[in-house]
């Protein structure tokens, strides 16, 4: 009867249109177990890793852990999974982070408590959840159980999944439970300090029908938002094979100070009222930008290309400039080049000497598709073809 009702509530999950990736480090494996075996697995779960060895967590952390099993440590795991979450889901969707780290029953007896964590990160919230077991009273196998148990109802939770099921522990095993809540300005002040990778805005009303797993991303300052980026977004999709439109602003500048929270807020109105889908990341440069977003497509100017590929930017070296972009074509990005002057020149794709080492990654927008050549600059002294 338990594993039915397990198996009833794994079901709700993988209904739910919420994806996940899980990083668990000693217990709760036998929740991957009931999240793989039920049908449907793939709408849920992103990744699971286990980081069991100190090595293979230092790798995970980017660093040595002062403690292997804590809340603390539960957290940072979470919200290094919701940060893959984000890079490894479909455009448009819903993700959770989960952490889990515990301290359980083993080959030798324990001095110390059998207990564990788990923490849940989504974009506004994050679940908290600690137990302590009672000691002697379960197998390894047992106390693996009841803390599978507690992540896939944490799980079930967060994806608003109302059924249940009885988790094994008794009267006296409380979990101490608590969930804390982000505003807009709280999540955009992560996102700016690093914490958070990107943030989307889904203002698109086709934003849950996505033709394609691959995002289509047209990135900018939009200081303002103008036509010419509206028309060269569409016409980069009308060279595409499916995927998912939408724009991209850096909170984070390479040589200007990062953007305020405001500023950031004063942007994002102008594709609200648009109905156009936004991200805000933290990553100025292209080569950043094509590790958080694997398998996209840029779209940008034929300005902006001449600059990717200008040894210039590269300490002059054009080694350099090849490693660095050989590095964004092993992600499966692409550039699509839309026409603009470059030096006074009116010049498209084919015009920049692109090398052939990396040609195949930059796709002309044909000029009877899009012509047009607009500066926000200008826009701005001039306050001309501003949306509004």
């Amino acid at each position: 009867m338990a594993e039915s009702a397990i198996r009833n509530v794994v079901e709700a999950i993988h209904s739910s249109p919420i994806q996940a990736v899980v990083y668990l480090s000693g217990g709760a494996s036998q929740s991957l177990g009931w999240l793989m075996s039920v049908p449907g697995a793939s709408n849920t779960l992103l990744e699971a890793v286990v980081p069991y060895s100190m090595i293979s967590m230092v790798q995970l952390l980017g660093r040595v852990p002062n403690q292997h099993c804590s809340q603390a440590m539960a957290n940072e795991m979470a919200l290094l999974a919701y940060n893959r979450a984000l890079t490894l889901s479909k455009p448009g969707c819903k993700v959770l982070g989960v952490g889990f780290t515990g301290t359980l029953a083993t080959s030798r007896p324990k001095r110390g408590d059998h207990r564990f964590f788990l923490s849940i990160r989504s974009s506004d919230r994050i679940w908290e959840t600690s137990v302590t077991l009672i000691k002697g009273k379960r197998s390894r196998e047992e106390e693996d159980k009841v803390a599978s148990c507690v992540l896939i109802q944490a799980m079930a939770k967060a994806c608003q999944v109302s059924e249940t099921f009885d988790s094994g522990l008794t009267e006296s095993e409380v979990p101490n439970e608590s969930e804390t809540r982000f505003s807009e300005e709280e999540e955009l002040e992560q996102l700016i300090d690093g914490q958070l990778s990107s943030k989307i805005y889904l203002f698109s009303k086709d934003a849950n029908e996505s033709n394609g797993d691959r995002k289509i991303i047209l990135p900018g300052s939009f200081n303002p938002l103008h036509d010419g980026h509206l028309k060269l977004l569409e016409a980069a999709m009308s060279v595409c094979e499916g995927g998912y439109p939408c724009f991209e602003i850096s909170a984070v500048n390479a040589d200007k100070p990062s953007l305020s929270v405001a500023e950031i807020k004063d942007r994002v109105k102008q594709f609200e009222v648009l109905g156009k889908t936004i991200i805000v990341s933290n990553q100025p440069f292209f080569y950043k930008k094509a590790e958080l977003f694997p398998g996209s497509s840029f779209v940008i100017g034929a300005d902006t290309a001449a600059r990717l590929i200008n040894p210039k930017y590269y300490e002059g070296s054009k080694t350099r400039m090849l490693e660095v972009l050989g590095d964004c074509k092993r992600t499966g990005c692409k550039f699509l080049v839309g026409g603009r002057n470059v030096d006074g020149v009116f010049k498209i794709g084919e015009d920049l000497g692109i090398p052939e080492e990396i040609r195949d990654m930059f796709i002309s927008i044909p000029t009877d598709k899009f012509k047009m050549d607009i500066s926000s600059t200008e826009l701005r002294n001039n306050k001309g073809g501003v949306i509004s």
